[in-house]
């Protein structure tokens, strides 16, 4: 997000936010509140019947293909206002347009607060993690009398105060230690691209593109494979996996981690441009814990600090290993993990319905506009 004081083209709430050009054209989303757009983003909107634009959106989706097939461009596509403009409206009774466009939005505003809960979900674990983990707000309140706010027995698990260390201050009885005393790093599969299969013909292959970029996971990445691998190229679901690679040194993406979900069965593969992050059998961390401690500011600034290459960023194992940290009790970590282990269950159960509603969605779109199936009105 940018933002200017010299707005030349605005986009209304409401208003379907189109990719235009770049290697995102074609990516749709709603404007949620007035935006200036740039010369990348198109703001479109039915001329008259903002009631309808579910449907507007439905139209373009259906013809999406043949709109970045036909787009210019030598490196990304391009889409013209000509083309989107071109469009063709369905041939469809007025009132048949508006029951569509009103089941379509009823999915499509589900599938939206699914995403939100599922957002703020992520966003209070990252919350606590930082409160008791990083920032030790619980023993800073100790120390000066204040209530922590925290049910007796969590309270009771932290310590009376802070003392100085070669990291900084860390906890009393805390010890400041390397990450890599606690962790299994392996790396994925090198793959051939001959052995990649249609959906549900192979094994799921998580990948590069399975870690969104700032962590977590990307489930439209996910790959199918039918060739030869080792046992130790298997991840489970709820087993930790980091981008070790990126294009570039945005560092947007690499050392990110993400949590390999139920969604594709107990047993996937996942590829050389991935680790697999487990905890040791002696340490007292667990994967919810390393997750949100390799998106902390201070340790993903030093795993980033370990990437080297020139046009394509590589992250070696040390680079995981050698980051220090405060590490806390096993209570404390099976407290944390107790708390903010039900919400990664519900958001990623609010995520496969998001994709079970998206799906239905897009079954039901092509049909209705094609007139293939055709819905009740109150006029019928």
């Amino acid at each position: 997000m940018q933002f200017t004081t010299d707005a030349r083209k605005l986009a209304r709430t409401g208003d379907i936010l189109f990719c235009v050009r770049g290697s995102t054209t074609g990516r749709m989303n709603w404007a949620d509140r007035e935006y200036a757009i740039g010369r990348g983003v198109a703001a479109i909107r039915h001329r008259t019947r903002p009631h309808l634009q579910p449907l507007v959106r439905g139209v373009i989706e259906g013809e999406l293909r043949g709109l970045l097939a036909q787009a210019t461009g030598s490196t990304f596509p391009n889409v013209s206002a000509r083309q989107l403009s071109d469009l063709t409206w369905p041939p469809i009774p007025e009132d048949e347009q508006l029951a569509i466009a009103t089941m379509v939005g009823a999915l499509d505003d589900k599938i939206d607060l699914n995403r939100r809960m599922s957002v703020t979900l992520a966003e209070i674990a990252r919350a606590i993690f930082k409160a008791w983990f990083v920032d030790f707000d619980p023993i800073r309140a100790k120390a000066e009398g204040r209530d922590l706010g925290l049910p007796n027995p969590i309270t009771d698990l932290f310590p009376d105060g802070l003392l100085e260390s070669d990291i900084g201050q860390i906890p009393e009885g805390w010890q400041a230690e390397p990450l890599g005393d606690h962790i299994e790093v392996v790396r994925g599969l090198s793959y051939r691209g001959a052995s990649l299969v249609g959906e549900r013909e192979g094994l799921p292959l998580h990948n590069l593109n399975s870690v969104l970029e700032g962590g977590g996971y990307k489930y439209e990445g996910i790959k199918w494979y039918a060739g030869e691998y080792k046992g130790r190229h298997l991840a489970k679901p709820g087993d930790l996996i980091v981008a070790n690679t990126e294009q570039g040194h945005n560092h947007l993406l690499i050392g990110c981690p993400a949590i390999v979900p139920g969604t594709f069965g107990h047993d996937a593969l996942f590829s050389h441009h991935l680790y697999r992050v487990r905890a040791l059998e002696s340490s007292p961390l667990t994967r919810l814990f390393i997750y949100h401690l390799l998106l902390e500011r201070r340790m993903r600034n030093e795993v980033i600090g370990y990437t080297h290459g020139t046009t394509v960023n590589m992250l070696s194992v040390d680079g995981l290993k050698h980051p220090r940290f405060a590490v806390p009790p096993a209570d404390l970590v099976a407290a944390f993990e107790g708390l903010v282990g039900p919400m990664f269950k519900r958001s990623e159960h609010l995520i496969g319905e998001v994709r079970t509603l998206a799906a239905l969605r897009d079954t039901l779109l092509p049909k209705l506009i094609s007139g293939e199936i055709r819905v009740a009105t109150e006029a019928a």
